[in-house]
């Protein structure tokens, strides 16, 4: 099975807004880590996209952008990503984050009932990550 997945550290944040109910967190670079099954290769990408939490509710003030992602957790229903996000991701139900930025204190605290993933124009290879 072939798996692609967000890389949050490092990852270049455009812009974070609340608008109508919904918190969008912009990636002009979200860096995505793909992986073919089978192989011990994997290869580093990077695209726009959203990440859209629904019906949210902060819990933090919302930091200057554009900014860089140092990692963090996303949360959806049970499940907890930290420092990454699977590609795709769509979930109704109980969603949260607590996303850290490069040289600041202060996280993004979210709460939400859904959140998604809404990637724009497809992925750009950077290079292919062997093992040392």
């Amino acid at each position: 099975m072939d798996s692609t997945t967000i890389d949050l550290p490092g990852s270049e944040i455009e812009s974070i807004r609340l608008q109508d109910g919904r918190l969008i967190i912009r990636f002009s670079r979200a860096y995505l880590i793909k992986t073919l099954s089978g192989s011990e290769e994997r290869t580093l990408w990077w695209q726009a996209g959203e990440l859209i939490f629904e019906e949210a509710v902060l819990e933090s003030e919302i930091p200057a952008c554009p900014c860089l992602c140092a990692g963090g957790d996303v949360g959806e229903n049970v499940y907890t990503y930290r420092d990454m996000i699977p590609l795709p991701l769509e979930s109704r139900g109980r969603a949260r984050c607590a996303l850290k930025f490069e040289g600041r204190a202060e996280l993004l605290q979210v709460s939400a009932s859904g959140v998604r993933l809404a990637m724009e124009d497809r992925p750009h290879y950077i290079e292919h990550l062997r093992k040392a």
